[in-house]
């Protein structure tokens, strides 16, 4: 605690310096925040927890993708997008066998359509597939 000359008449200035003393309280302030454990900041909550699908429209031996002629796109009879198929072809191989997987477009159905499909069951990794209906498509 420092004392200083305050005027020229040579009287010494009563006023304590408190510059330190605020020093040493933020030191020690920022020592006692980062020593709070950080369990204590912690939000307990108790979330939903989901269960798997019971209704898997997932076949454990055989699952069949058509295409109509209109390029609609259905696994098992029901319509569905390429996003829908691609997460079915994910989930089927993660089976402990992986199912048979039946290929079957129609004859008036476009290249294109047919190609991304079949670019999507290559991108998932399907090893047993079956091409069916393969009749319809002799000679013209």
């Amino acid at each position: 605690m420092a004392m200083s000359a305050g005027s020229d008449d040579g009287e010494p200035m009563m006023e304590m310096n408190t510059t330190p003393l605020i020093d040493v309280m933020l030191v020690l302030l920022i020592m006692f925040i980062i020593t709070i454990p950080i369990q204590t900041h912690a939000v307990k909550i108790d979330l939903p927890q989901s269960s798997p699908p019971t209704d898997t429209p997932i076949d454990p031996v055989k699952n069949k993708v058509s295409i109509d002629p209109a390029g609609t796109i259905a696994w098992n009879g029901t319509p569905i997008d390429l996003l829908t198929l691609r997460q079915y072809l994910n989930e089927s191989l993660k089976l402990p066998v992986e199912p048979e997987l039946q290929f079957q477009p129609d004859a008036q159905t476009r290249y294109v359509v047919v190609d991304e499909v079949l670019a999507e069951i290559k991108r998932a990794g399907v090893t047993k597939m079956g091409f069916v209906g393969n009749e319809q498509y002799g000679s013209f």
